[in-house]
């Protein structure tokens, strides 16, 4: 593994743990970064996607790797890319998912914390592992 694609593993690994953290804590200040997406309508749809295009093409253009378990991080990558092409070219699916963002759903956010702290351990660990 070259020190590009380690580099990228601690990149991606520092971005869930912050992010994954962030959701645990700030479930409802989530909520408000959605809904001020939503508000902006297709702009704030394409503004979502540039960031997920972003993080999955830095992590595709310097990660690729298809063997083993660092091949997770090579898939996340592809998938934010995926997701963010899908903000680009069916940016009324993204708005409608925006849309659907309440208080009384702000528990998701926890949950995709969970998921986050999950990823970034894992990603600890390939890093790191002997």
């Amino acid at each position: 593994m070259t020190s590009m694609e380690r580099s990228i593993q601690v990149f991606a690994a520092i971005a869930f743990l912050v992010v994954g953290l962030s959701h645990l804590a700030q479930p409802k200040l989530w909520v408000i970064f959605y809904q001020a997406l939503a508000a902006r309508g297709i702009p704030g749809v394409f503004l979502e996607g540039f960031l997920l295009l972003n993080f999955g093409g830095l992590i595709v253009a310097f990660h690729n790797v298809w063997k083993g378990p660092a091949i997770v991080l090579t898939l996340i990558g592809w998938a934010q890319v995926l997701k963010g092409t899908g903000r680009f070219l069916a940016p009324q699916i993204g708005l409608r998912a925006m849309q659907r963002m309440n208080e009384e759903r702000a528990w998701y956010f926890r949950i995709g914390g969970v998921f986050a702290l999950l990823i970034s351990g894992f990603l600890w660990w390939v890093r790191f592992r002997a």
